[in-house]
């Protein structure tokens, strides 16, 4: 049985052809996956079947009758539920308060709250009810999105780079979910630019190039590398990470305590580390485990309540946000679009907040506006960021070419230190190549590079040495060769002995 088709729909932006009359069925009880290169078309398709975006012209069909879906409450009547890529969430309330806004009105927020912890305990997405969606990490967020589009018992489930901040545990439990949702009559739409992930799930794919359909097929004679072709359109190279030939200790974390960044929030535990130039130093957790603070008081968005923090070394404690910029501290945040860049802001306006004083754009007091401008060309032309240009608003790009454009403004200032964090959430696997190579090449040109990352695969990537961020205390910091990713992933749950059992073993 179809549950959902669209027949050449269409959406037409001024300056661009975003989906073009593009084709696609999702039968009951299958797991089709869409799959695409950032900018491609995915999230717009699904915003026009989930009634957030009115198409210009198509045909949507449900359960074979042709319907127009003008709202998302629309979509969620019919049965359609939808996880997003950005988060569709109000900070200023609790998690049971966000969740009842997507529910039918006159249930109790206890009675709610309740079900939240069911579901929330019975798929392994711990998240408690009563917290304020400010004080949750972007891993956290993803969980609620999950959980209040799972309580809606949809018919259809749109999933958008669902796992770009889920532990793999937790992965392999929302699988086994979708499996069981799947074979209950559910049909799920899902997207993501994890090929391995696409492979196990699903059954079917649609893949979609420049907004157009160039492919869909079965799944089962499919491989990561054929998928990627189909994505791509060409073959791309692995990054290549030679040995690291400079050494020399730039920056030294001592014994750092921290209170937790909001009320709930994990505080760092005595959190010693050195990070060394033309290294990448890789850090994994799970999402809330103290991440947050490390970024914050390494970039200097906060203080240590103890310890020292050592920057070729000079004590950097006190030293602001700017102050630590001018030494040469770059900073990619993990929300790209409330840290990261201001979205209503064009690109050569981000750049402007950023890289004015090191990348020379301001002259006696003058901001060069056309050379701010042309920094915006090379991040876009150098990391091959689809944009309308210097001009297009930061909120106008797809998730993907965000972080591209993010990270590309960061590496292009030669810093001396860069602080990364979720460096290829939700880009395609081609971008997120073009990413780790970027990160590898910018160590071995005498950088130190500290990556924060919970995809353990990323990070035996592109790391030289690794460790573990877990309630707010960290791992010992290993080579890369005396652990591995079962190791790792162990650790993320906070089980690790000490350097002398770990070389011993």
């Amino acid at each position: 049985m179809t549950r959902l088709r669209v027949e050449s729909i269409s959406k037409v932006y001024p300056a661009v052809v975003a989906v073009d009359h593009v084709s696609l069925s999702v039968n009951a009880a299958e797991i089709h996956a869409v799959l695409g290169e950032n900018g491609a078309g995915k999230s717009t398709l699904m915003k026009m079947i989930y009634g957030v975006t009115e198409p210009t012209s198509g045909t949507i069909f449900w359960d074979d009758q042709p319907v127009s879906i003008r709202s998302p409450a629309q979509a969620r009547s019919l049965g359609i539920g939808m996880v997003f890529q950005h988060f569709s969430l109000f900070e200023t309330l609790t998690v049971a308060q966000n969740v009842a806004l997507f529910l039918p009105p006159g249930q109790s927020i206890a009675k709610l709250s309740e079900q939240i912890e069911e579901v929330s305990a019975q798929y392994g997405l711990p998240i408690d009810p009563s917290r304020h969606v400010y004080d949750l990490s972007l891993g956290e967020r993803q969980r609620v999105e999950i959980i209040r589009c799972l309580l809606q018992n949809p018919k259809l489930l749109i999933m958008d780079e669902p796992t770009s901040v889920l532990t793999p545990l937790a992965v392999e439990r929302l699988f086994e979910t979708l499996r069981r949702i799947r074979d209950e009559g559910c049909a799920i739409i899902y997207i993501s630019h994890k090929l391995e992930e696409i492979r196990t799930l699903c059954d079917r794919v649609t893949v979609l190039r420049d907004g157009r359909v160039t492919g869909q097929c079965d799944m089962a004679d499919q491989t990561a590398a054929s998928l990627a072709r189909m994505m791509v359109g060409h073959e791309f190279e692995q990054p290549l990470k030679p040995a690291p030939t400079d050494c020399r200790q730039v920056l030294e974390v001592l014994d750092v305590h921290t209170e937790g960044e909001q009320p709930n929030g994990v505080g760092l535990t005595g959190v010693t580390l050195s990070l060394n130039r033309g290294e990448v130093l890789g850090i994994a957790g799970i999402s809330g485990n103290g991440q947050t603070e490390l970024c914050s008081v390494l970039a200097g968005l906060s203080q240590p309540a103890s310890g020292e923090i050592r920057f070729s070394g000079q004590r950097v404690n006190h030293l602001s946000v700017a102050a630590r910029r001018e030494l040469g501290l770059g900073y990619v945040p993990e929300d790209r679009l409330q840290t990261g860049a201001l979205a209503q802001m064009t690109l050569t306006e981000n750049v402007l907040l950023t890289a004015a004083k090191r990348a020379g754009l301001v002259q006696r007091g003058m901001l060069q506006h056309e050379a701010a401008q042309a920094f915006a060309q090379r991040c876009i032309d150098q990391f091959s960021v689809k944009a309308g240009g210097p001009g297009a608003l930061a909120e106008s790009l797809s998730g993907g070419n965000l972080q591209k454009f993010v990270l590309g403004r960061e590496l292009l200032l030669a810093p001396e230190v860069l602080i990364c964090a979720q460096p290829t959430w939700g880009v395609d696997v081609a971008a997120a190549a073009l990413i780790r190579q970027a990160l590898i090449d910018l160590a071995r040109r005498g950088c130190a590079v500290l990556v924060i990352s919970e995809e353990i695969d990323e990070l035996f990537e592109v790391a030289d040495r690794i460790a573990v961020i877990a309630g707010g205390r960290l791992s010992p910091v290993l080579e890369l060769g005396q652990t591995n990713r079962q190791q790792i992933g162990l650790w993320m749950s906070g089980l690790w002995s000490n350097t002398s059992e770990i070389l011993s073993a």
